[in-house]
């Protein structure tokens, strides 16, 4: 009941929100075009509007093939809205500076929101081999390990997107599979059947729970995922290979990499790594002597110019990190969240190759070692001059 209520008041806020950006889009297009709004106009603004969050609520009911359709329609619609918004106000600005035939503005707008749109839709279809090497403190030889964060399975990336990730993935022939959260999507009503592609990872799988996971309602996730051969880890620590593998839950309090991380027992003299969704709190990984966190969530931005916006709010977006000796890897997603659409990024597998890390040269050893080299030299000169 908790989770449907949530579910309402995000949809309620959103609906607000989607309204006032449609609105400024079909005004604005009928201004360019010199059309003045009719019935015509209410009527695409409203179908415009409401497309999304019905689509979303009637998935969360019922889920069919039709259902699908549109839901996927609407949440494409979400993303071009957002690419014809930002040509718009392109527009707005340059307007006060020349002037520009609203005919011509208008069809610009139009076909390079395609174009953009077409690309996106393209480019979130293909998953990419990313290829990593990263040195893990304490590691005797070299592990390959597989990172798959953000799939978001649900109404538009269902299990046959789930298997796909799973083939490729076996492909790689990793020795460990690492799933950094938000494995569930929200958008459709979860079953047993869904996830059961995990169980032909060939490499045991370690699991922590997203936001997503959290939104759903954990006890729901739990259920589904029960019969799915994968090790959950909420707030512990198992060993895998002699590498410590600490899974941090997702969580709204402050601190709670920190909390956790005092609680559990590390060994210093065995590689570790943290699983945790949220690219956040790497000096308190760091502080534990931790030697790898592993997290997802940002999506890299996902499309222009979100990216802009997700950056002012992860200082760790994409990509690797390094703060003292522990080293950060932030995946963009290997799905997507809401339009099925990637600009400026794209979908992840991420191939880890953990290597053995060099041990640090003590300096004082060192300048010994050199005195020891240069006596034994300083020797055989006077041997050979005798």
């Amino acid at each position: 009941m908790r989770t449907i209520i949530r579910f309402a008041g995000f949809m309620s806020f959103f609906f607000l929100g989607f309204l006032a950006v449609n609105y400024t889009i079909f005004y604005g297009t009928y201004t360019l075009f010199g059309v003045e709004p009719g019935l015509g106009f209410y009527t695409l603004l409203v179908i415009a509007a409401v497309s999304y969050p019905l689509a979303a609520m009637i998935e969360r009911v019922v889920s069919n093939n039709y259902t699908r359709i549109f839901y996927t329609a609407a949440s494409s619609w979400m993303g071009i809205s957002f690419y014809v918004l930002t040509f718009m106000a392109v527009y707005w600005i340059l307007s006060i500076f020349i002037k520009i035939p609203g005919e011509a503005a208008g069809t610009i707008i139009i076909v390079l929101s395609a174009l953009l749109s077409g690309y996106s839709l393209i480019n979130s279809s293909r998953i990419d081999i990313k290829h990593v090497k990263i040195p893990l403190k304490g590691l005797e030889r070299q592990v390959k390990a597989v990172q798959l964060s953000d799939i978001h399975i649900g109404s538009i990336r269902n299990s046959e997107y789930l298997e796909e990730v799973v083939e490729k993935t076996n492909k790689l022939d990793p020795e460990v599979v690492f799933i950094t959260g938000d494995m569930v999507d929200g958008s459709a009503r979860l079953h047993t059947h869904t996830f059961n592609a995990i169980n032909k990872l060939k490499a045991p799988v370690f699991f922590i729970m997203g936001n997503h996971e959290t939104y759903e309602g954990l006890d729901e996730v739990l259920r589904v995922l029960n019969g799915v051969k994968m090790k959950i880890l909420r707030d512990q620590k198992v060993e895998f290979n002699g590498i410590q593998i600490i899974g941090v839950e997702y969580s709204f309090e402050r601190n709670h990499m920190k909390n956790v991380l005092s609680k559990v027992d590390l060994d210093p003299s065995k590689p570790s790594i943290v699983l945790y969704h949220t690219p956040t709190e790497l000096e308190a990984t760091a502080d534990a002597d931790v030697g790898l966190q592993l997290s997802g969530h940002t999506h890299a931005g996902q499309m222009l110019p979100f990216n802009y916006l997700v950056r002012l709010m992860f200082r760790y977006m994409n990509g690797i990190y390094k703060y003292k000796d522990t080293y950060l890897y932030v995946s963009p997603g290997t799905g997507t969240w809401g339009p099925p659409m990637r600009l400026g990024s794209r979908c992840e597998i991420t191939a880890l190759d953990l290597e053995a890390s060099k041990p640090k040269t003590n300096p004082k050893e060192s300048l010994m070692k050199y005195k020891k080299i240069n006596q034994w030299h300083s020797k055989k000169l006077l041997e050979t001059q005798k």
